[in-house]
């Protein structure tokens, strides 16, 4: 719908661009809702220091899920001389429980030059996922899903207060380099995990990771045809906390751990504030068959302590409107024992530990598409997982879209 009478209120009411007319504008959406039938195990959950402080039972459970259903325009403003002016404003609409607008979703704006590439500032996608992206291949955005099969799903899908460099593409090749600037509050650096401060509710980095970059990621990838191929690497530029853990007065003592053995602590945080990850892509799409292949290293996660690696494979197959999905995923942590610590006078000592566990994931799905715009999808999701921290997932979505 370009140029459209409500795509260029919409738009200038959203941009305030009084020249908005001028530009190539186009307003689109996509309403995406499902009925989830969810069984979850029993987890524990750590606060910021990665202290175990309580246990949230397992539970059953019909769900109507809204899919990250959007509402969104975009643009391109030909300057003259190969230099354009873009943008997009992307928003999320929760169609099932409200708060809508709120969301990370795509909100930036740049230059984009045809010999030189784009430069764009604002919350985007991350070279992470540009890469990594190329498994997301279902419908259910089930959040307990996504976590536990793409390590990259909390700081490796969109950053705010990003800048992001996307180079030309050279016969297939090219690469995109982000930073991820989001400022300072307080007076002094953090030297505990308590210490670091949100922004606010939407921000997936702390204000005070550091006061220059908080995070950069980088990606290259090549695409030939119905091949591709590519790798990427981020890193949080944060503390380390390894005096805030070293400390004895930093623990509760051998005493109160006996009576509550959660309030033991771990020489760890999830993520690692200054920590690194990275990963490798491959895709291969033509005629009705696609497949994926990703392989991910780091600790740059909030799902397991230290380093951790997974293995994601994905198979498409298509056949009139009709399309059949399959994924296997493997996730495992280096470290499979964690231990716990308490403070016996002016010491640190070992009492305990939890354990951390691999992940088997399997998706199956089956979309029939009515037409190009509006499709119907029936997906099972299922995990086997003997983790303290993460409970077995099994969860069937029935849902329906509509992009227009």
């Amino acid at each position: 719908m370009k140029k459209s009478t409500l795509a260029l209120a919409v738009a200038a009411a959203l941009t305030g661009f009084g020249s908005v007319a001028v530009a190539d504008t186009t307003l689109y959406g996509s309403a995406r809702v499902s009925v989830d039938f969810i069984d979850l195990g029993s987890t524990y959950v750590q606060d910021a220091q990665g202290n175990l402080i309580r246990v949230i039972p397992g539970f059953t459970t019909w769900d109507v899920v809204n899919n990250s259903s959007r509402l969104g325009v975009r643009g391109e403003e030909d300057l003259g001389g190969g230099l354009s002016a873009i943008y997009q404003y992307e928003f999320g609409v929760d169609m099932t429980e409200g708060g809508n607008f709120n969301s990370n979703r795509p909100k930036w704006v740049g230059l984009k030059g045809d010999s030189w590439g784009a430069v764009t500032g604002g919350t985007q996608w991350t070279p992470y996922y540009n890469v990594m992206g190329i498994a997301d291949i279902f419908n259910s955005s089930a959040t307990t899903f996504v976590q536990r099969s793409y390590l990259g799903a909390t700081y490796g899908l969109r950053m705010d207060n990003s800048l992001v460099y996307t180079s030309p593409n050279w016969s297939g090749f090219g690469f995109q380099a982000m930073l991820v600037m989001n400022g300072d509050v307080g007076d002094n650096d953090p030297t505990s995990p308590n210490d670091l401060f949100f922004c606010n509710s939407n921000n997936k980095i702390q204000c005070n990771v550091s006061d220059t970059v908080d995070m950069w990621q980088l990606n290259a990838t090549y695409k030939n045809g119905p091949f591709f191929a590519g790798v990427t690497y981020m890193s949080l530029e944060g503390p380390g906390f390894g005096g805030y853990f070293n400390n004895p007065a930093n623990y509760n003592t051998v005493q109160e751990v006996r009576q509550n053995p959660l309030l033991a602590g771990v020489k760890y945080t999830s993520p690692t504030w200054d920590g690194d990850q990275w990963g490798l892509a491959f895709g291969y799409n033509a005629g009705p068959f696609s497949a994926s292949l990703i392989y991910e290293d780091g600790d740059v996660n909030p799902l397991y302590f230290d380093d951790t690696q997974n293995i994601y494979v994905t198979g498409a197959y298509t056949f009139g409107n009709n399309i059949i999905r399959a994924a296997y995923g493997f996730m495992s942590p280096d470290k499979g024992n964690v231990p716990t610590y308490a403070r016996r006078g002016n010491d640190i000592v070992q009492v305990g530990s939890f354990e951390q566990d691999d992940i088997n994931n399997w998706v199956l799905g089956y979309q029939y598409n009515f037409s190009k715009r509006t499709r119907v999808w029936v997906e099972y999701i299922g995990s086997d997982v003997d983790s303290d921290l993460i409970g077995e997932q099994q969860s069937v979505s029935i849902g329906t879209r509509h992009d227009f």
